[in-house]
């Protein structure tokens, strides 16, 4: 009876969001397991697209990354192993005039907003405005009541996680990433640098479509 009940749950809450992302004007979605959720998007993305990814290890997890890959198109991969940092910069600023950005994102409330926290702000900043459509794929375990419960979840969760999993240089590392607490740190440590809430594409509808993915996903 247990999964069947958390099922029902998830159920609703995920109902509920795509319900108030759709009235927003985002293009919303739900797949049940990771493998629809990368059908559905590679269904989305017409042949000779260009292609750019954001930072998401969600989108890693669910065989994104290697879909693309098969795929065949050329993509924009500023993470890709052996370039220099360079490099990676040049493809993000590349990013803004791609068909389509692929990425992910901290948080999203039930009552249809996107909440994404960036050090560096090229995630954020494409996601807002630069490629012709974005998608972003959230596990369920990032849907939230509302911001307060967006930002209590980024400070105690995905920042401390992200900031372990990017092993930045001493100089630069963020305390939460050794501590696992946020500290309220401050540049040139702090990761949290640039805030982003997108209520709507009331001025671009469906421009940015979400896909929420049955599954507790990314941090």
């Amino acid at each position: 009876m247990e999964p069947e009940l958390r099922k029902w749950h998830t159920d609703k809450r995920v109902a509920l969001a795509i319900k108030n992302l759709k009235k927003n004007c985002f293009a919303a979605s739900y797949a049940e397991h990771p493998r629809d959720a990368v059908e559905l998007i590679m269904k989305m993305i017409p042949a000779g697209s260009t292609i750019a990814l954001g930072d998401s290890l969600t989108f890693r997890e669910i065989g994104g990354l290697r879909a693309l890959e098969e795929r065949g198109d050329p993509f924009l991969n500023p993470w890709e192993k052996g370039i220099t940092r360079e490099e990676s910069l040049a493809l993000r600023r590349r990013a803004f005039t791609t068909d389509f950005f692929l990425t992910g994102t901290n948080a999203l409330t039930l009552d249809g907003k996107l909440v994404s926290v960036d050090g560096l702000g090229n995630r954020v900043a494409a996601m807002v405005f630069g490629p012709k459509k974005v998608v972003v794929v959230v596990g369920v375990n990032k849907i939230v009541k509302d911001l307060e419960e967006a930002f209590r979840r980024i400070k105690t969760i995905a920042a401390p996680l992200n900031a372990r999993r990017h092993n930045y240089p001493e100089p630069l590392r963020p305390p939460c990433g050794d501590s696992g607490f946020c500290s309220d740190c401050v540049p040139p440590h702090r990761s949290c640098c640039n805030t982003v809430i997108i209520e709507g594409c009331s001025r671009d509808r469906e421009r940015i479509t979400v896909i929420i993915i049955g599954e507790d996903l990314g941090y």
